[in-house]
């Protein structure tokens, strides 16, 4: 007769290299590299100083002065009506998010982006659930180069976290543009006018949400929402990491 074979327990192994490890290299905070609580991502002052969004337009994101504002739109966005029926942000852009959002997206800091992606779950728990989550596309050219999307990085783990369907593909960038950091709002507007498209043969539901790491103006968002509506779907959201007041 064989023997059974497997037969420690892995919670048990597990356990002990754990505390080994913890003993030989005590997690460090991912936003400043001070000690951290064992199993924190964050040493408490970084996890304190987390700029939450908790009041903002529904319609932008962006940050706003009076906790009764939060359910109009902002002035702007009364003047210039948005193909966003709505935006939430999980933080504004502010430390430690500057430090933390910058390695996820340009040094590969995947740990960054699950702690991201975990509070984006937690912030978007509540809203109106969408039939699918898209990940705003990078073009192929930038794609190649940076070797992975991080709005593909954060809409994974939020939708499965949220058990959502995730569409990756569905939504393409036809063409490369400049970045976006380099310009105005005007030109920022004017550098993504066309540059999305839905796949053709792409089954969309009548409500998609947008995943993002960044929102600044918009424009990004505001065309690949133009892209998704000429493409017949009725209401389009965007959900983003951070939003830059």
């Amino acid at each position: 007769m064989s023997r059974p074979v497997n037969r420690i327990q892995a919670t048990a192994v597990d356990g002990w290299w754990r505390r080994l490890g913890i003993g030989l290299c005590p997690p460090r905070c991912l936003a400043c590299r001070e000690p951290a609580p064992a199993g924190a991502d964050l040493c408490q002052a970084c996890q304190a100083e987390l700029p939450w969004n908790r009041n903002a337009c529904p319609r932008c994101a962006v940050p706003l002065p009076e906790a009764g504002m939060a359910d109009t739109p902002c002035g702007a966005c009364q003047r210039r009506p948005s193909p966003l029926q709505q935006a939430h942000a999980a933080f504004v852009y502010g430390a430690p998010l500057d430090r933390l959002l910058p390695r996820f997206k340009f040094h590969r800091d995947l740990a960054a982006g699950r702690l991201l992606a975990d509070a984006m779950a937690t912030c978007f728990a509540t809203l109106p659930r969408p039939g699918a989550l898209l990940p705003v596309p990078l073009h192929a050219g930038r794609l190649r180069r940076r070797g992975y999307d991080q709005a593909l990085e954060l809409a994974r783990p939020l939708a499965r976290t949220l058990r959502l369907p995730l569409l990756d593909g569905a939504l393409v960038r036809t063409r490369a543009t400049a970045p976006q950091s380099e310009l105005d709002a005007a030109s920022r507007r004017r550098n993504l006018r066309g540059a999305f498209a839905v796949r053709g043969g792409a089954r969309l539901p009548a409500h998609v949400a947008l995943v993002d790491d960044v929102m600044t103006t918009g424009a990004t968002l505001h065309a690949a929402a133009f892209a998704l509506r000429r493409a017949g779907v009725a209401r389009v959201d965007a959900w983003v990491c951070a939003r830059v007041p």
